[in-house]
């Protein structure tokens, strides 16, 4: 049996949240889907995580966050979280993958892993999170390899390799070297560490480079991962290094697979900018939405919680004016 709504939002993330309150602001049904748990990007960020954000830039629905600190934490955005979908009572969906969408008439049909909808809209709103960028080198599938980052407990008198120089690589670096790893290896393409890092980091990182507690090799690139070691290229010719763990923190990519699935168009520029109306944030596709950080493409770095919020409203306030003119 199918379940009718009149928007879908794939994406329980902030801004999808959002949408599920501007929905029931308007006396709209909502459905919010998510493949994982709650917030779920939020969920996988690493434990002692401290956003660039102050609380009261995150905040949705109207519900206050108050924060013990200057910058929330991770585990108080996700209490925060649970408490907007708690406050707004939002249909929330955890846990179920969509499969596929299909056109029917003026509805979509949206099947998923645990049941079956059809909805007048459909919210795209999945950030992400969820593909990293891989290194594309022999002996990245070995168990060593992890491009997700949690704790520094399991790198404990390990040698441990980070790739990367943005603010999640200069994180692992500093805290797994001060958490007790053997040593700790910085394989960076660039010359230098990221000038968009923290600036209360920067000089830290900077700092245990200079004195050689952490190793830095700029202008260098991974090769091949072996179980006991890893191969580097650097300016001055190969080197092998003695290794345990590699943390790859490459980035991450939107899933533009799902976004041409349902028709989406993905712009020919170097960042794949899904196409949308900036305005209504309709896309191509009648109907069919984007929220959040997915509107940038490859370029994740211009849509934050604070900036996307208001997507919520343009998708509703849309929506109420095609549905009265639709109903005059």
């Amino acid at each position: 049996m199918k379940e009718n709504t009149d928007i879908l939002i794939i994406g329980a993330g902030p801004i999808g949240l959002a949408c599920g309150i501007e929905a029931s602001k308007a006396g709209l049904s909502h459905v919010i889907i998510d493949k994982g748990c709650l917030v779920n990007s939020l969920y996988n960020y690493p434990k002692n995580m401290t956003f660039f954000s102050t609380s009261d830039k995150l905040e949705v629905g109207g519900v206050p966050f108050i924060s013990h600190n200057p910058k929330p934490t991770r585990s108080e955005a996700l209490e925060y979280f649970r408490r907007v979908a708690s406050s707004w009572n939002l249909n929330t969906r955890l846990y179920e993958s969509v499969n596929e969408v299909n056109k029917l008439g003026d509805l979509y049909e949206i099947n998923t892993t645990k049941g079956s909808y059809q909805a007048k809209a459909i919210v795209i709103a999945t950030g992400f999170y969820d593909l990293p960028y891989l290194l594309n080198v022999p002996g990245e599938d070995l168990p060593k390899v992890k491009h997700y980052y949690d704790e520094p407990h399991p790198y404990y008198d390990m040698d441990v390799l980070v790739v990367g120089a943005a603010n999640s690589s200069v994180d692992v670096a500093l805290e797994t070297w001060r958490k007790g790893a053997k040593s700790v290896t910085m394989v960076i393409r660039e010359e230098e560490i990221n000038p968009r890092v923290k600036y209360w980091v920067r000089p830290d990182i900077e700092n245990r480079i200079k004195e050689g507690s952490i190793k830095a090799y700029f202008k260098s690139n991974i090769t091949e991962i072996h179980e006991r070691s890893v191969d580097i290229m650097t300016p001055e010719g190969p080197k092998s290094i003695p290794n345990d763990f590699v943390l790859a923190m490459t980035g991450y990519q939107p899933d533009f697979s799902f976004l041409k699935s349902v028709g989406v168009t993905i712009g020919s520029d170097d960042f794949m900018t899904p196409f949308y109306n900036a305005e209504t944030m309709e896309t191509n596709v009648e109907n069919i939405y984007l929220a959040g950080v997915i509107c940038g493409g490859l370029k994740t770095n211009i849509w934050f919680i604070e900036n996307s919020r208001v997507h919520a409203e343009m998708i509703v306030e849309d929506l109420k004016k095609k549905w009265a003119e639709l109903e005059a």
